[in-house]
């Protein structure tokens, strides 16, 4: 077991929580949900003006979007700006995901980190990254 591995292992044993769902504070749930369920295939479970979830097919933690009055996206356009959090998920090819993520609604933000990760906007403004799966 790699160090790593027994470091996760002895805190899941100390741990009394489980992650019941990650939520994405925005304008606009639907439309929010809509782009992450087509960008990584997910299902909506529950959709209305307030809120939405969207099911993990693979069993794991679900993806809330919540409604907020006044929401603001991050910064991120500049390399000094400031986030909050960001998802970053694995593709098969960093091109081919990149191009059907910019058709479904995201942007690409002039600064990137200059790795092989790829930073976009989602229609809200929160970054998150597509990294190749190698």
């Amino acid at each position: 077991m790699s160090d790593l591995a027994a470091e996760q292992a002895e805190q899941n044993d100390t741990g009394f929580a489980r992650l019941a769902m990650v939520t994405i504070d925005c304008a606009d749930p639907v439309a929010l949900a809509a782009f992450y369920g087509e960008l990584l295939g997910w299902e909506t479970r529950h959709s209305d003006e307030h809120f939405a979830i969207l099911d993990n097919p693979e069993g794991g933690s679900p993806l809330g979007f919540g409604r907020v009055l006044g929401y603001r996206p991050e910064p991120w356009t500049e390399p000094d700006g400031s986030k909050h959090f960001h998802l970053d998920f694995y593709v098969d090819d960093l091109e081919e995901a990149t191009a059907k993520a910019l058709a479904l609604g995201a942007t690409e933000p002039t600064y990137q980190h200059g790795r092989t990760l790829k930073v976009l906007i989602d229609p809200a403004g929160h970054p998150f990254g597509l990294a190749p799966l190698e």
